[in-house]
């Protein structure tokens, strides 16, 4: 299987406006974004998507969460209130198979969203 975008940008292959990055998460602007702060956070490790997480990437994925807390600290977000979006699957949206959450904030969000 071929890289995807994001494995490119964590491979350091591709620039892409990084915020934080460590052994194995990347967060980076996103390049389309649907908030004034729109960052995408990344396992270097290619998963699919959270459909195809196994019990073994349970650390990753704790990992991942509390990495994607400390940017949304880092990028100011946390006093008013941030989200953090998953989307698995054609029919949630996912664009690009490699899993990454949407860190999103600067403006009041609505619900439900989609």
């Amino acid at each position: 299987m071929s890289k995807t975008i994001f494995q490119k940008i964590c491979d350091g292959e591709l620039p892409a406006r990084i915020v934080y990055q460590d052994d194995l998460v990347v967060a980076f602007h996103d390049i389309n974004p649907q908030a004034p702060t729109h960052v995408l956070i990344v396992p270097r490790k290619p998963i699919r998507n959270l459909a195809s997480v196994t019990p073994e990437d349970a650390p990753l994925l704790g990992h991942l969460m509390v990495k994607a807390a400390e940017v949304a600290r880092q990028l100011g977000l946390a006093e008013e209130g941030w989200r953090m979006v998953f989307n698995s699957g054609p029919n949630a949206g996912e664009a690009v198979p490699h899993l990454h959450g949407h860190i999103l904030g600067g403006r009041k969000m609505g619900w439900p969203p989609g």
